[in-house]
């Protein structure tokens, strides 16, 4: 009844039956219950008023290309974030700092080519990663190894290099089969010879050429460098030895003439 006894106390009685719309919300967003729908709506970039409790973020469809060092603002009670039918080509490694209590990630349909196991270091909860139909020819079984949760892997649609390169990806496969989603969809583009290949197909025997023990980049490193001076080291020491050789036999030559025997006179 208290609300009748003037226009402003009207006011404020209608602002307190519809509040204003959450501040933490983004404008290109829609949010309920700790949802964020961001979804199809030209982003660039993610949004940074979001607020801490969000535990829900879509974010795809959107126009997002770089996910630059902390992204995100802090959201320790995000559990799902998807980020699909973006135009996204490169994750920083300290991209998704902050996200400790992720449980799903969805990166498909991206143009993906390289991850670094760094990036995936803060999500120790992480369950579900999907990065299918992105541009990944090998992946570093330090990124799967970086995420102690994972229960279930989408690599499906991507043009995978099957080469020695790959040796360390399917041992992790191998050994984790229960974990990886739509199976029948890893599938080699490279070589030609393997195009369309199930990578799952191939078994111990199908690596024996291979290297047991792969080289790190300082390996090979030192063995551009070493190489050259191997070899300029090997001409080096032939023509010094060479020289000697001939110089030695110049002076045994030498050594005869002078201890010819002189003729006898009768």
């Amino acid at each position: 009844m208290g609300c009748w006894r003037g226009p402003s106390t009207v006011l404020a009685c209608l602002l307190l039956l519809h509040p204003l719309p959450s501040p933490a919300c983004p404008a290109a967003c829609r949010c309920s219950s700790g949802e964020v729908d961001c979804s199809e709506h030209a982003l660039r970039e993610v949004p940074q008023s979001l607020s801490a409790n969000t535990s829900t973020l879509w974010l795809g469809y959107n126009f997002i290309t770089v996910l630059g060092p902390h992204s995100f603002p802090p959201l320790p009670g995000l559990l799902l974030l998807s980020l699909p039918h973006n135009h996204l080509g490169l994750i920083h490694s300290q991209a998704l700092v902050g996200l400790g209590a992720l449980q799903e990630l969805d990166l498909s349909n991206n143009y993906l080519t390289v991850l670094t196991p760094e990036t995936f270091l803060p999500l120790t909860s992480l369950a579900t990663l999907n990065l299918g139909s992105n541009r990944l020819g090998e992946l570093e079984p330090g990124v799967l190894h970086a995420l102690p949760q994972l229960r279930a892997l989408l690599l499906q649609d991507n043009p995978w290099v099957c080469s020695c390169g790959i040796l360390p990806l399917w041992r992790w496969l191998s050994h984790n089969r229960e974990k990886v989603q739509e199976k029948s969809l890893l599938l080699c583009r490279v070589p030609e010879q393997l195009n369309k290949y199930p990578i799952m197909a191939f078994r111990n025997e199908s690596f024996r050429q291979c290297q047991e023990t792969s080289l790190s980049t300082q390996h090979y490193v030192a063995f551009l460098i070493i190489g050259p001076f191997s070899f300029m080291a090997s001409i080096f020491f032939c023509t010094f030895m060479g020289s000697i050789i001939v110089i030695y036999d110049n002076l045994r030559k030498e050594s005869h003439v002078w201890r010819r025997p002189r003729s006898c006179r009768g």
